[in-house]
């Protein structure tokens, strides 16, 4: 990558964060009228993963980094919560269900790797 990019963009789980928030936006425009709650929701959790991404991207203190990678895997962990309501309440299709799944699912296990190795250092 050239000098001309942040820390945070040459991380995979960012790259992977973004792939996921923009199938939130996707999933939060056809969530039916008379659930905002859950959009409102969906759309604040899933910006919150890249969000807390950046953010330990660009820490220098090891705990920091840490604190602000927890902080993301916590929003990720939520997305995944409202996407079982949007399942048991038969609001998006399974197939959006399941990509979902599959990109939070690998969110989580990077973002748990990242913490991990950080605590050994």
């Amino acid at each position: 990558m050239n000098q001309n990019h942040f820390d945070h963009e040459k991380l995979d789980v960012y790259q992977i964060a973004l792939e996921f928030v923009a199938h939130a936006n996707t999933t939060i425009k056809t969530l039916p009228k008379g659930k905002a709650n859950l959009a409102d929701e969906l759309h604040r959790a899933s910006t919150s993963i890249t969000l807390n991404i950046a953010e330990g991207a660009g820490e220098f203190s090891k705990n920091e980094k840490i604190r602000f990678y927890r902080m993301a895997k916590r929003s990720a962990t939520e997305c995944a919560s409202i996407f079982d309501i949007c399942k048991k309440l038969h609001l998006v299709e399974m197939e959006n269900i399941f990509k979902a799944r599959e990109l939070l699912t690998r969110i989580v296990a990077m973002l748990t790797k990242l913490v991990k190795a950080k605590n050994e250092n």
